[in-house]
């Protein structure tokens, strides 16, 4: 198994080269958002298209969900989205949270922030920015958000008790989150798993579902739900990259699921006052 950096500089380099690559030429190729180098948009993705505040340029296809629509969010809000890619969600949001709100992206890939600080000049708004910087490391003060959404990123992370408890650190006492993601119930084959085109495709990095639902728990979260659930069919096409024919025939038998999830969380009011020592709690 590749070490943690090793893992980052996978997914930085695969999402370079799809933020470099014109709309037509990541529509086709193998190493864009409908081909078989990623394989998000082909099995994962859901539209975005009737929803406020989309823009085509921002939607490279790459998410698994549509978390804000999921997210309550309102006007004047501040809000912060992990792994912004090109800026469709931050978008988004900007329509739900209107002028007298601020929407920030986060993303550690420069080319993607690029697109993204482009796609935003060009829509000519002056309360949506984007910043460099990785999810267990966030460029945020504590108590700045709140909201946090993400879409299809957070599998992506090495160390996503790490990521969430930045998520928890970053948001207001009484702020939530409302994140797209894929888990899994049962486990992969180890050729997938080693995988790294899988692994920037947003599946060998999936961990248990159960697991992902205790870690939010840990970290403080409460009212945990799930607000979408769908089952994931990955292609006999893209398996067979990684699987002989047997191999394929033994996964599908084992009835491992893969499963796109938008889950929903609050950081509790009393999290201001109760640090430890303070005899608040």
């Amino acid at each position: 198994m590749k070490n943690a950096e090793e893992l980052k500089k996978i997914v930085r380099d695969k999402y370079s080269e799809i933020a470099l690559q014109p709309r037509e030429q990541n529509e086709t190729s193998c190493c864009g958002a409908t081909g078989c180098g990623t394989v998000d948009y082909a099995i994962f993705a859901d539209s975005y298209t009737s929803l406020d505040g989309y823009n085509a340029d921002a939607d490279l296809g790459l998410g698994c969900g549509l978390p804000t629509e999921f997210a309550q969010i309102r006007k004047g809000d501040t809000v912060v989205d992990l792994g912004s890619g090109a800026g469709n969600d931050c978008f988004v949001a900007r329509a739900l949270t209107g002028e007298t709100g601020k929407v920030i992206g986060v993303d550690m890939t420069e080319a993607m922030l690029a697109k993204a600080r482009g796609n935003a000049d060009k829509l000519g708004f002056n309360n949506v920015e984007f910043r460099l910087g990785e999810i267990e490391a966030l460029p945020l003060p504590d108590n700045h958000a709140d909201v946090v959404v993400s879409n299809c990123v957070l599998n992506l992370v090495p160390d996503k008790q790490k990521a969430f408890s930045e998520m928890f650190r970053v948001l207001k006492p009484g702020g939530h989150f409302s994140i797209s993601d894929v888990v899994l119930v049962g486990e992969l084959p180890e050729d997938i798993v080693k995988a790294g085109e899988m692994y920037a495709g947003c599946v060998a990095g999936a961990i248990q579902k159960a697991e992902y639902l205790q870690i939010i728990h840990e970290t403080g979260f409460e009212n945990i739900t799930l607000q979408k659930e769908k089952a994931i069919l990955v292609p006999d096409e893209i398996l067979k990259d990684y699987l002989d024919a047997a191999g394929i025939r033994r996964f599908r038998e084992s009835n491992t699921g893969i499963f796109s999830i938008t889950v929903y969380g609050d950081k509790p009011l009393a999290s201001a006052c109760c640090t430890p020592g303070s005899g608040c709690c």
